[in-house]
């Protein structure tokens, strides 16, 4: 990655590090952590077709572009949550968060935790694409699918090759 990516939700600044477990202190947990003390607000559930009003879904994809694997997977947690009564959305967020801990364990130097995820999240992301098509909340998702599918294959994979979303204006 040598350019650096686009921001969908440039008004949210970055945590002061990217959590890698093991190494850092805890975020919440620990009075250490870059959110310990903060308190989360619930995210608001919005329907797939309005991605553009979200800014948690864009922020949680600028964490992850950025490197930020472990605060994506907590931000779409809360929209994950939120989406519960749509299934189709659900289904989506999870398999983005599956995808972002995939990238986790790479970096974690976890390569058959990083496959299982991967697997688990790409199938997700599949089943929407065969309900949804190719485009699900901005994102063309085939492309996607098959870049997580193909770095995890990779012995010498890295979290750093892990493929950007890029929102379809």
């Amino acid at each position: 990655m040598s350019a650096e990516p686009a921001r969908y939700a440039p008004l949210r600044p970055f945590p002061p590090y990217a959590f890698l477990p093991g190494v850092d202190p805890h975020p919440t947990r620990s009075s250490r952590g870059h959110s310990y003390g903060a308190q989360d607000a619930a995210a608001v559930y919005l329907p797939a077709a309005s991605w553009r009003e979200n800014e948690d879904y864009r922020f949680g994809l600028d964490l992850y572009n950025h490197g930020y694997l472990w605060e994506a997977h907590e931000a779409w947690e809360a929209i994950w949550h939120a989406a519960r009564s749509d299934e189709l959305q659900a289904e989506f967020i999870q398999g983005l968060i599956q995808c972002a801990a995939a990238m986790l364990k790479l970096r974690m130097q976890e390569p058959r935790g990083a496959s299982k995820l991967a697997t688990q999240g790409t199938a997700r992301l599949e089943g929407v694409a065969g309900q949804a098509g190719e485009h699900y909340m901005g994102l063309e998702v085939a492309p996607l699918i098959a870049a997580w599918r193909t770095l995890v294959a990779q012995p010498s994979a890295s979290h750093q090759e892990r493929p950007l979303l890029v929102l379809a204006e």
